[in-house]
């Protein structure tokens, strides 16, 4: 069966990873163990996963005319994926990103958006054939918001699938972007943004992102695994064990994996299952781009 056409829009950014002992407080100041420059970007790393695993995919962003913007569009081509469609800024630098990994291999990230900036509706509206070429369009929020929702808008014209990866969190997304939405992917820290509520109440959250119009939510639970809600019920997909080395790029594999999974007609449950064990492969290894999975690595875990 020809796999259907994975569209991803998004961002591209030049990873500035910083080893760490620990995370700085207020005021501190620390010595890191080294820093190292990898393609990052969720955008790029969600295409890049998909097609690590054997998606068609094709990418709609932007770079800038730097070596930081040819260096990441070449690691998405060897990746598989088709960049022909990737815009280059006269205006604006490459997007770069500084992540600071501790020895738990927890992260915290500083993203400087640059040419992503410039993936706007004027571009996206030049790039229309995309739409109409691929059968999912995934998104997450380090474009301009007007971009994704001008997104979600036209691929559901086209009658597309939608999946929102609400990553970093915006304040708020529209009730009608919401009710257009297949299915959106938030990580516990994301559903807690768009509800206002704790921890302890991730079901809820979901529930009322279900009220607002959402079709599934797929809640990312770290180590946990995941937990899928939608009217149907919730079920919870336990997450493989492994020893964490890095996470920077744990939930893009995630929506990379799902998404090449579902286009090659895995089940919803089969493409969730899959995507966890490739996030628990990705999360062994440091970086982003770099510690995503080849197809066969997660089938000998299958």
């Amino acid at each position: 069966m020809m796999k259907k056409g994975i569209l991803v829009i998004g961002s591209l950014n030049m990873d500035l990873s910083i080893d760490l002992a620990k995370m700085p407080v207020t005021g501190e100041t620390i010595l890191g163990r080294g820093i190292a420059y990898k393609a990052g970007g969720k955008g790029a790393n969600q295409a890049c996963a998909a097609g690590k695993l054997g998606g068609r995919v094709r990418m709609l962003g932007c770079v800038g005319q730097d070596e930081f913007g040819q260096k990441l569009v070449k690691s998405l081509s060897e990746s598989g994926v088709e960049t022909d469609y990737i815009k280059e800024s006269r205006d604006l630098p490459t997007g770069t990103a500084v992540i600071y990994v501790d020895d738990n291999g927890d992260n915290s990230i500083v993203v400087i958006p640059g040419a992503n900036m410039a993936c706007d509706i004027e571009y996206l509206k030049e790039q229309d054939e995309q739409f109409h070429w691929c059968d999912y369009v995934v998104l997450q929020m380090e474009i301009p918001y007007e971009a994704v929702w001008y997104s979600v808008k036209r691929a559901k014209e086209l009658g597309k699938m939608v999946i929102l990866n609400p990553a970093p969190a915006p304040d708020e997304i529209p009730e009608e972007i919401l009710s257009l939405v297949d299915y959106l992917t938030p990580n516990e820290t994301e559903i807690i943004a768009l509800n206002g509520k704790s921890k302890d109440d991730i079901r809820e959250g979901a529930e009322k992102l279900l009220s607002r119009g959402v079709s599934n939510v797929i809640a990312t639970l770290g180590d946990r695994g995941a937990l899928l809600v939608n009217r149907y019920g919730e079920t919870f997909y336990p997450a493989r064990k492994v020893v964490s080395v890095d996470t920077t790029a744990a939930g893009d594999c995630f929506n990379g994996a799902m998404v090449a999974a579902l286009a090659e007609g895995q089940s919803e449950a089969e493409a969730i299952l899959f995507a966890n064990i490739a996030s628990s492969i990705a999360v062994t290894r440091k970086g982003a781009q770099e510690s995503l999975p080849i197809r066969e690595e997660v089938a000998v875990i299958m």
